[in-house]
């Protein structure tokens, strides 16, 4: 029986939203595994975890704080890479492992460390 399991933050969704989006879930499974007999056996499980427990790129979710801040360190990586990579491999030549604690230090990085 395939399983459905939903992480949101907690107390941002209603039970009702919570029971619409647990109808819908089934129905995907079905179009992905192509046939109606997957409808019945699905387990849906939606979680509402608190916010301690959310990170974003490894920092603590801070809400709309959070949100913002993603779109723009994840610019900056692209930035920071020329070509446009397409494996495993590649992107870790386009852009290589950094220090623990470190900034990417990308031309075009906002606010990298170099030292």
């Amino acid at each position: 029986m395939p399983l459905a399991n939903v992480k949101l933050v907690e107390g941002v969704s209603s039970s009702e939203e919570k029971h619409a989006m647990a109808k819908t879930l089934p129905d995907a499974m079905v179009r992905f595994e192509g046939s109606e007999a997957f409808h019945e056996g699905v387990w849906v499980l939606i979680e509402g975890l608190h916010t301690d427990g959310w990170h974003v790129g490894g920092r603590p979710f801070e809400g709309r704080k959070s949100l913002l801040q993603t779109p723009s360190n994840s610019r900056a990586i692209c930035e920071a890479i020329k070509d446009a990579p397409t494996t495993r491999k590649y992107w870790a030549i386009a852009l290589p492992l950094h220090e623990r604690g470190h900034r990417l230090a990308g031309p075009n990085c906002r606010g990298s460390r170099t030292e």
